[in-house]
């Protein structure tokens, strides 16, 4: 029942929303498409619900080649890899719009636990001891650790703290709680780099 009704929400959400922000989307593509050569999207590896990996999809922020001279490496103040316009959506997180269309695919939830990429988790794993927990359901595009200030370069064990009581404190009224919060705060926030 709990799956059922979170995958309705997932997809009644994200289409709504989805034609709601297409305009701004479109204006972003061609920002992207202005600011830098390149595809206006970016997709990268994920691990969400179960341990399963998905291609996740975001404004492209960054010169195509960023991470071809140092590898992957975690957004930091200061981090000079992104353009100029990518600074702004990154910001703003406007770069995340993208992943309505992931929700609608089944591969995130509007709400859950901020997916991380492979090669992070094998070194999460073995330095927080719960950390594993946030992968009992689908990685989401907002979550209880985002909307209380932990998100971007803050203290990942507080994270997972927040994403394990999200975990174990689920309800719809909760995921509307959160929902609300990310449009009240704005996605703006002081750690997104």
């Amino acid at each position: 029942i709990h799956q059922l009704t979170k995958a309705i929400e997932d997809r009644l959400v994200a289409g709504i929303s989805l034609i709601i922000l297409s305009p701004v989307m479109a204006l972003i593509a061609l920002g992207v498409k202005l600011s830098s050569p390149g595809p206006v999207f970016y997709r990268q590896e994920r691990v969400s619900w179960n341990g399963l990996t998905f291609s996740m999809l975001k404004f492209r922020s960054m010169p195509v080649d960023a991470e071809r001279d140092k590898g992957a490496q975690w957004a930091t103040s200061g981090d000079e890899r992104p353009t100029p316009f990518g600074r702004f959506l990154r910001r703003t997180s406007l770069d995340e719009l993208p992943q309505l269309i992931n929700v609608l695919k089944g591969d995130m939830s509007i709400v859950g636990p901020r997916p991380e990429r492979p090669v992070f988790i094998e070194e999460f794993k073995t330095e927080i001891p719960d950390y594993m927990q946030k992968h009992l359901v689908k990685a989401g595009i907002t979550g209880w650790a985002q909307v209380n200030g932990w998100r971007g370069d803050t203290d990942l064990k507080t994270r997972i703290e927040y994403d394990i009581y999200y975990i174990e404190h689920w309800s719809i009224m909760l995921d509307i709680k959160i929902m609300a919060m990310t449009l009240i705060k704005g996605m703006i926030h002081k750690n997104a780099y």
